[in-house]
């Protein structure tokens, strides 16, 4: 009996009736957001993954869909000519999908059976769903246990046998973030039988305690061990490898430690890279009193990053969101990725520098090391010598009593980022211009040098080049430092703030769909966002708890001072150009209407210059630009 057979007879048990029209009714407001909060650790993963994928399969008359362990919708994406047809099945959060409240359709199904299953067309139970096609995988965490499903589903005119394969990708890439970020105190070896499927989808994943004990595998780690989740339970670092953990940490002596070479316990040779991670200092100091003296530490990564945060940490592709100053500054970054040499991004406050910089990290060849952020700038000129290069035991009154590694050491491996360099105290420039020429750290109170490697960018929103003829900057760590020096445009100046503004409110809105009405999103794009990033989701997260429960954020969810700073931006601005009094003093019915005036007025007080005119009104070109094509 096939799969789709069986799932019917379990849909008939449930008393369904073919013909019966659904319940499409949603959770109430008070139960989806419970509902986004007990899956909240699974959406932050997934949802980076789902925009991935809907990259992939957009104008293809699809929606990709995340559901919970029972079916229900937690987040969807979808194309705007599927949408309407999407309503009319309620492909919407907190709807359910599950056999007993659907009958047979993919996610039900794939629940069921706990493996990839495709409904299409008439394979639906219900006579009301059988204009679809869906392609769902479930989604395993690091205990075996089903916590949700990720689906696509479109048109059953529009199936594409590619759509499956994709699913199961995008399920697996979700299940091993959310491995990673389970064992954040724990040993991982990312392995496979062919060194170069490390790092890819293909690799296998086994995770043991700081004391060699097994704690979990990933469904391909489990393939190539061969041995059940309960049959590993029993086993160590050492009996499933071949290896003590003292020669683990001995392997990690150099400071680009090659991969592993292991014999399983069945005999297979596998490669692999470990990563360690520590809760704390303890795991470091043990790894220390396993390594030679002068060695250089094991790969030490940071706690992993919050969901929250790790949602907005993508890549440079999440990045790319159309506008050509950007895309002009990721393609520069890509030429250079994993060539050793350093990045140094400018910019106003708020435009995105540690954003980029998580990016550049994530596509690098050192995506799986650690990522290490230091702001120069918040932490206090006397501690931060021993904050960057570690300490001994004893070094300084107030010292810990085993000493710390340091931020560059902890990015060992990896890379680092130090955001406002030109904070750095003139000091300490001059040890941190020898660690990047040498290659090695000297803790404050020790006498041995420890060799590092890192990859490194940096970020400033002040003058370097002013600085260096100020003496307050030196000039050999300034060209150290910019291998490649790219500007992120400011917010104001970006064509791109439509598309941005809907990814920060997929990112921000757990789940539920929002959109900005037309006036709004106007008056944003007429902005001058002086705080840039900071200030925009800022204020989306302020409108996202004032909307109400239509979805739409209008006039009366924005903060007060925000209204008054964009209704007194142009008037600011027209009394700046020094036009004649009532030039755009006329009667307007729309906000359009009124920046047009203003834009033209001053075009014609700088007898047509465009450059002149932006500076004038503190806006971009491309602004009036697109302002007067509008007209056309």
């Amino acid at each position: 009996m096939n799969m789709i057979h069986k799932a019917h007879e379990r849909s008939a048990a449930f008393g369904i009736a073919r013909s019966a029209r659904p319940d499409f009714s949603p959770l109430g407001r008070s139960d989806l957001s419970l509902l986004l909060d007990q899956n909240r650790v699974l959406h932050a993963h997934a949802l980076p993954v789902m925009e991935t994928l809907y990259e992939q399969i957009i104008n293809t008359h699809n929606m990709v869909i995340l559901t919970d362990v029972n079916g229900l919708i937690i987040q969807t994406l979808g194309d705007d000519d599927f949408l309407q047809k999407a309503n009319r099945v309620a492909l919407s959060p907190g709807v359910a999908w599950s056999e007993e409240s659907k009958g047979t359709n993919a996610i039900g199904t794939a629940i069921a059976e706990r493996v990839p299953t495709t409904v299409h067309g008439g394979e639906h139970y219900l006579e009301a769903n059988r204009f679809l096609t869906c392609s769902a995988a479930p989604i395993f965490d690091v205990n075996g246990n089903v916590i949700g499903v990720l689906d696509v589903t479109g048109d059953q005119r529009d199936f594409h046998k590619h759509t499956m394969a994709l699913v199961r990708m995008s399920a697996q890439m979700i299940e091993n973030q959310l491995f990673s970020a389970t064992f954040h105190d724990a040993i991982t070896l990312h392995f496979h039988s062919r060194p170069e499927f490390i790092g890819t989808l293909m690799e296998g994943l086994v995770s043991f305690s700081r004391g060699g004990r097994f704690l979990s595998a990933s469904r391909s780690g489990l393939f190539q061990l061969g041995l059940s989740l309960s049959a590993l339970q029993s086993h160590t670092f050492g009996s499933l490898l071949g290896l003590p953990l003292s020669g683990l940490f001995d392997h990690y002596r150099t400071a680009s430690p090659g991969l592993l070479n292991l014999c399983l316990h069945n005999g297979v040779r596998v490669y692999a890279r470990a990563d360690l991670r520590a809760a704390d200092d303890s795991f470091s100091h043990a790894m220390a009193a396993a390594r030679p003296l002068g060695a250089a530490p094991a790969t030490i990564v940071d706690k992993p990053l919050e969901p929250s945060s790790a949602a907005r940490l993508s890549s440079l592709r999440y990045l790319n969101t159309g506008d050509a100053q950007l895309a002009a500054v990721i393609d520069k970054v890509n030429r250079v990725s994993g060539r050793d040499i350093a990045i140094l991004i400018t910019g106003e406050t708020g435009t995105g520098k540690e954003l980029l910089a998580q990016a550049i990290h994530n596509d690098s060849p050192r995506k799986s090391g650690p990522f290490v952020a230091v702001n120069c700038a918040s932490i206090p000129e006397t501690l931060i010598e021993s904050e960057l290069f570690g300490y001994e035991e004893g070094a300084f009154t107030g010292a810990r009593k085993k000493g710390s590694i340091g931020k560059i050491l902890q990015a060992n491996g990896g890379s680092l980022f130090l955001d406002e360099i030109g904070d750095m105290p003139l000091n300490l420039q001059a040890r941190l211009l020898r660690v990047l020429q040498e290659r090695m750290v000297t803790p404050l109170g020790s006498t041995r040098s420890i060799p590092v490697n890192v990859a490194l960018t940096c970020a400033t929103n002040r003058n370097l080049r002013e600085m260096i003829a100020q003496k307050t900057f030196r000039e050999d760590l300034y060209y150290r430092l910019n291998g490649l020096v790219v500007k992120l445009p400011p917010l104001r100046d970006r064509t791109d703030l439509e598309v941005v503004i809907n990814k920060l409110l997929v990112a921000e809105s757990r789940g539920v769909r929002y959109r900005i009405a037309p006036e709004i999103m106007t008056l944003f794009k007429a902005h001058a966002w002086p705080g840039n990033f900071r200030q925009l989701n800022n204020l989306l997260r302020t409108a996202l708890v004032m909307a109400d429960s239509d979805g739409e954020i209008r006039r009366e969810h924005l903060p007060d001072d925000f209204l008054e700073d964009a209704a007194g931006g142009w008037e600011t601005r027209v009394q700046a150009v020094g036009m004649p009094e009532g030039a755009p003093g006329a009667t307007y019915t729309t906000l359009d209407e009124a920046e047009l005036s203003v834009i033209q007025a001053a075009l014609k007080a700088h007898d047509g210059n465009v450059a002149a005119t932006a500076r004038a009104l503190g806006i971009s070109r491309n602004t009036i630009y697109r302002k007067l094509a509008g007209t056309s």
